[in-house]
């Protein structure tokens, strides 16, 4: 499966737009080691959830992260409602959060609003 495409399982199934209508992936809980962890390349996840507006005002720059690094990196998105025991394995206490990772560790996080330029300077040291 591409790295921009949706997937089926149980996830919600709602659409996950990111800049210029790029749907991200969404990746469920039981998914989560095999398709965020044991990636073959670095990997963003992006913990969001339908209710919150800073993870909606979050999202292009998500997208075009996404857009950008396709291919060198992963991005996804996980509900964090859908979810919570991922969140509670992270020690998530806010969203939108999102957690870079590398070789299955967690090399560094973003808690809140952040700009794309943050995002990006932080995936580039991964990739």
């Amino acid at each position: 499966m591409g790295l921009l495409q949706r997937s089926g399982g149980e996830s919600s199934g709602k659409p996950v737009e990111g800049a210029e209508g790029v749907t991200l992936r969404p990746v469920t809980g039981d998914e989560f080691d095999s398709v965020v962890l044991e990636a073959a390349l670095p990997a963003v996840v992006d913990f969001w959830a339908e209710w919150c507006g800073p993870c909606h005002a979050i999202a292009p720059a998500v997208g075009q992260l996404a857009t950008e690094f396709d291919g060198r990196a992963l991005v996804v998105k996980l509900d964090a409602d859908e979810y919570p025991e991922i969140l509670a394995r992270y020690g998530i206490m806010g969203i939108p959060t999102l957690i870079f990772f590398k070789g299955g560790q967690e090399v560094d996080r973003v808690v809140g609003l952040t700009g794309y330029k943050t995002l990006k300077l932080k995936l580039e040291k991964l990739v």
